[in-house]
């Protein structure tokens, strides 16, 4: 017969080392990238008086699309939420500030000023990653 330790801990071992690897190894690859932009004053749509270009990336079937991308400074980017499951956009390097959660067709946005590479994931699916490229 199992007991709770041998049953439920090995298990819970498990699922905590499925959740953090991918955290850890994405931002190991954030710090040994030496191209992560510093901070960027940035904010959501309502914030931002930026005439500059705006690039859209949409959340569907717990991914970014595109993955990467490539834009000029000054670009505002905005995420839309196209999946039933609730995602939220956060900067690997604290590039801009992270959204709330975003709800089915919400969306949310970030100003892009400074050139560099823009490492992002979900911060409630942490396998969900993307990257931005500003020049």
């Amino acid at each position: 017969m199992k007991t709770f330790e041998t049953f439920v801990l090995p298990r819970r071992a498990r699922l905590h080392a499925w959740l953090v690897a991918p955290v850890a190894v994405f931002a190991a690859l954030c710090l040994a990238n030496p191209t992560v932009a510093a901070p960027a004053e940035t904010g959501d749509s309502a914030a931002s008086g930026n005439a500059g270009p705006t690039y859209r990336i949409e959340i569907h079937d717990f991914a970014f699309s595109p993955k990467e991308l490539t834009v000029p400074i000054g670009t505002r980017i905005v995420w839309t939420n196209r999946d039933d499951e609730p995602h939220t956009i956060v900067s690997a390097a604290g590039a801009f500030k992270p959204s709330h959660a975003l709800d089915t067709d919400d969306s949310y946005s970030a100003v892009l000023d400074k050139p560099g590479t823009y490492a992002y994931f979900c911060g409630i699916h942490p396998m969900m990653v993307g990257k931005i490229t500003v020049r």
